[in-house]
């Protein structure tokens, strides 16, 4: 043994972890959409979400990833503690099938050329090959994700083989003899010696394909590597808990806890079975047999899979015994406080989650501040006190959720990769300051309003009048960049920029008409400057649904990104069809109520 074996040995685990690593990652980020759809459609049946939980985690090779998720599911209210208690099983058992994969080692090919292109030594370079054209020769959606995929599963099995290589080399050293000893007649040592590897790495399957690679050495045998398995699922389930547990409610919590309580009585039911079997010897064909990776894994899916059904029926105690330990959490002082917890740090990994909490919230910031500005415009007819105090409170929580969906959106930002997320969130970055700028002139007019009855100032009923038809208008234009930004609705975003130009002249009609009634003394002079800045608000909230608008827009029509005001100035130049029938339908509609 030298230094160099050892060089050997690090590096292939190192390309083992970043192989596994990558290959999740970019799995998790092509499926994450899909991924939200079959974890959110979980009904109240424990069997059908223990079967999403195996399907979810032999896609994305992670349990941990599968549990985090649906911790962050749990926070946001989209699945119950109840409902979530399957796929936190299913996940410890899918979690075997990478391991699984990894004994393809232990196939003997001979002549066969059909067995041998499923040999580790095949596989690699046939999916790095794979993984590199579409990386490099492809630009379809989603090729790069695909391609990371396939690049992920060569430098895996990779590092696998460097690590063998080197395990061979090491197996005639002399230095696996006093661990495996240890190990061959403790299994307190052993088990803790599987736990705390999977919490260093972070991974129960790295930590059973490194057991795999070390079974190379022919060294191991059953009854020393049981133990290690099955440490293997404590020092995975506790990293797990601990990442649930960051900034979450106590619901989500709740899902760490359920974990590690069942693996902890999977731990005590696999080491007391397999003790009184090997008393009574049963297990005397295995006891003292030579492992390789194939009944490495074999064990492992054994082990999960019927602690997995012996252990089903106590999903009701686990979850009883998760209330008792993590307390609910106090009532919470803002309104908003349980949506805002949808923006969990958790779905960083899963970019389609982390944009649909982000968009939830901003659809629930721009109905507020829409409600926000109706209340206020009610308050120019009849003047109440208590709508204001309102109206000021709800315009903090507006300011409130602008501030974090900001935070979370810049902290969101350098985590996503793909072209379509980058313009979802695009599309919602240009659009907070805009429903923050509707929750301000909500404020500005009920400002108005205060003012008014301070000094006693009311309008005529002829500027009454005319203002009813703008906030007529007001009101429909609301509606279409509503359905514009809920919907991604082309067709309603395409109605909002004629509406913007008839208000933008109905706004010139209404000052000329304000002036003549000043001149003629039929309106007050002391509600003059009330009475401009209001149509100078109401102008606002026309500027406002124009923006959301050409957003949404742009998001389906991205070309247009950097072409916006040329866009909008075509459209007023008179050779959009379109666009001018509308308008002209508009001017008779509005107009002649004035």
């Amino acid at each position: 043994m030298n230094f160099f074996d050892l060089l050997t040995l690090f590096g292939g685990l190192a390309m083992f972890l970043y192989g596994m690593r990558l290959m999740g990652d970019s799995l998790k980020e092509s499926s994450s959409g899909a991924l939200k759809v079959v974890l959110e459609n979980v009904t109240n049946n424990p069997f059908r979400a223990f079967l999403l939980g195996v399907l979810v985690t032999a896609i994305i090779q992670s349990s941990t990833a599968t549990i985090v998720i649906t911790s962050g599911l749990v926070g946001a209210g989209i699945l119950s503690l109840h409902q979530s208690l399957g796929i936190i099983i299913g996940a410890n058992v899918g979690t075997t099938v990478t391991g699984q994969i990894i004994r393809l080692l232990d196939l003997q090919a001979g002549d066969n050329y059909l067995l041998r292109l499923f040999q580790p030594s095949s596989l690699a370079p046939i999916a790095l090959i794979i993984g590199i054209v579409l990386i490099m020769g492809f630009h379809f959606k989603n090729s790069k994700s695909i391609g990371n995929i396939a690049m992920g599963f060569g430098i895996l099995f990779s590092g696998l083989l460097n690590m063998t290589s080197a395990v061979s080399v090491l197996s005639d050293s002399g230095v696996f003899e006093p661990l495996f000893a240890n190990l061959r007649g403790n299994p307190v040592i052993g088990y803790l010696t599987g736990a705390g590897v999977a919490f260093i790495l972070q991974s129960s399957s790295a930590t059973i394909g490194i057991l795999q690679a070390f079974s190379q050495s022919g060294q191991l045998v059953f009854k020393a590597i049981y133990s290690v398995i099955v440490g293997i699922y404590l020092g995975d389930c506790v990293t797990t808990a601990i990442v649930c547990s960051i900034g979450a409610k106590a619901e989500a919590k709740r899902i760490g806890v359920v974990n590690i309580l069942f693996n902890l009585s999977e731990t005590v039911l696999v080491l007391t079975v397999v003790f009184i079997a090997s008393r009574l010897g049963f297990l005397n064909w295995l006891w003292e047999r030579t492992v390789d990776a194939g009944i490495i894994a074999n064990t492992n899916t054994t082990f999960n899979l019927a602690c997995a059904i012996l252990l089903f029926p106590l999903l009701p105690t686990y979850e009883k015994l998760s209330r008792k330990i993590v307390k609910d959490d106090p009532v919470p002082e803002n309104k908003y406080k349980a949506q805002l917890e949808a923006l969990n740090p958790v779905f960083f990994s899963t970019p389609a989650l982390a944009l649909r909490s982000v968009y939830d919230l901003l659809l629930t910031m721009f109905r507020a501040a829409r409600k926000n500005v109706a209340e206020s415009l009610t308050l120019i007819e009849q003047y109440d006190e208590k709508k204001v105090t309102a109206i000021l409170e709800e315009e903090e929580n507006v300011n409130l959720l602008t501030d974090r969906i900001s935070r979370y959106i810049v902290d969101l930002l350098p985590r996503i990769h793909e072209p379509l997320h980058v313009s979802i969130l695009d599309h919602y970055y240009k659009v907070v300051p805009e429903f923050e700028n509707l929750g301000d002139i909500a404020k500005d007019v009920s400002g108005i309003a205060s003012d008014m009855a301070e000094r006693g100032v009311s309008f005529s009923p002829a500027a009454m009048e005319e203002l009813s038809v703008l906030k007529d208008l007001t009101h429909r234009v609301l509606d279409y960049t509503d359905k514009a930004f809920e919907k991604r609705d082309l067709e309603a975003a395409a109605h909002i920029e004629p509406h913007v130009q008839v208000a933008s002249e109905i706004v010139k009609k209404l000052r000329v008409n304000h002036l003549n009634r000043m001149s003629s003394g039929e309106c007050n002079f002391v509600a003059d400057a009330s009475f401009m800045n209001l149509l100078a608000s109401m102008t606002q909230i026309f500027g406002v649904c124009s923006n959301v608008g050409m957003a949404t827009i742009v998001r389906v029509h991205p070309e247009l990104a950097n072409d916006e005001h040329r866009y909008i100035a075509e459209l007023r130049t008179g050779n959009n069809k379109a666009f001018n029938v509308e308008c002209r339908a508009l001017r008779d509609e509005y107009f002649s109520r004035l």
